[in-house]
């Protein structure tokens, strides 16, 4: 065994971690996967900008890339051109912000999905992941956030939209149709009076939204009102309007969390996205899920914005992990359209000019 071993560290198929002693017994030397078992890129493909990152195997980060635009191949490129040693690419992971669903008719940027698949896989030759951006930040916050060691929980990402990555029993529960936690179709409005129209809700609850409220009533003697999310946040700490503004959003966002603990009883509630994460809205949050359902742990996100990233480099290397070990871990969408999945590759390595660092 230590012969083995020594002649897998010497390929840098395999790395030495440290090492563990037990109570009784010798020291045991402890080992991962080296640099040359092969890397991931996992992507946040967001409406206005592309976060790329490189791993290793075991998810360790080793090179990032942002750009603003939603030039996902540039994005690819640009982060393997800073990978300046490592083994193989083994698959690629994008977090997209729409339905991921072979089910669905797709959708907005939904009916972009298959191009997006196609083009990465012509031009870097290995497995392509598709998954939900909030899907991603769920499993992120799994395996290195705020929900670490927790088997069930969920994941409200609260920003410019709405959505949920609901986690049960250490799993992605993805649905039906993969469409799982879009509570943005929640019926809204629900009344004796109103009709619930399509997507309501996550216009409600968008940024844009808050702070077209706040701006509405804004006091004249507090200069111009406020045009963002961020800008409201700021100045609620001498504004008493614009901390009465976040209050009544972290109450309407805390009657979200209670239906959704009715429903799942997750047992933890992770908040994440440019406002649900922000400090300012806990505690009204929490009140108001203590007022309408029973006893439930509320947190925000430690991972701030590379969660969905994050996530997607977790997906890429746990796929790649399990083709190498001969596991079945393809995910519940296909990777590739149906069309090209007959002629997927085997992994390959890396295009040369990404093998010497920037150019």
């Amino acid at each position: 065994m230590s012969a083995a071993v020594g002649e897998l560290e010497a390929h840098g198929l395999v790395a030495s971690r440290g090492t563990v002693k037990g109570p009784t017994g010798r020291t045991a030397v402890t080992y991962g996967l080296g640099p040359q078992a092969g890397i991931v890129v996992g992507v946040d493909a967001g409406t206005t900008h592309t976060h790329a990152v490189a791993a290793g195997l075991d998810g360790r980060p080793i090179a990032e890339a942002d750009l603003p635009s939603s030039e996902i191949d540039g994005a690819v490129e640009q982060v393997l051109d800073r990978v300046r040693r490592g083994g193989p690419l083994r698959a690629i992971a994008v977090a997209v912000p729409t339905i991921v669903s072979s089910a669905l008719a797709p959708r907005g940027r939904g009916k972009d999905l298959p191009a997006i698949a196609r083009s990465l896989q012509r031009r870097f030759h290995v497995p392509i992941l598709l998954e939900n951006n909030v899907n991603c930040a769920a499993l992120a916050e799994l395996r290195e956030g705020t929900a670490q060691g927790r088997a069930s929980f969920i994941y409200l990402q609260v920003g410019v939209k709405i959505g949920l990555g609901i986690i049960i029993d250490g799993r992605l529960f993805r649905g039906f149709n993969g469409a799982a936690g879009e509570v943005g179709r929640l019926p809204f409005p629900w009344s004796a009076t109103e009709t619930p129209r399509l997507e309501a809700l996550e216009e409600y609850l968008g940024s844009a939204s808050l702070v077209a409220r706040c701006a509405r009533d804004w006091p004249s003697d507090e200069g111009a009102p406020p045009t963002s999310a961020e800008e409201l946040f700021a100045r609620a700490v001498s504004s008493a309007h614009a901390r009465a503004c976040i209050d009544r959003h972290a109450a309407d966002i805390g009657r979200l969390v209670a239906a959704c603990v009715g429903v799942l009883d997750p047992g933890l509630a992770v908040l994440g996205g440019g406002v649900g994460q922000n400090e300012l809205m806990m505690e009204q949050i929490a009140r108001t899920v203590a007022e309408l359902t029973w006893p439930t742990e509320i947190a925000v996100s430690q991972l701030t914005r590379k969660a969905t990233v994050l996530g997607a480099v977790g997906l890429a290397a746990d796929y790649s992990l399990g083709t190498l070990l001969g596991e079945d871990r393809r995910p519940a969408v296909s990777l590739l359209p149906e069309a090209d999945r007959a002629e997927e590759p085997r992994p390959a390595r890396r295009p040369a000019r990404a093998a010497g660092g920037p150019r």
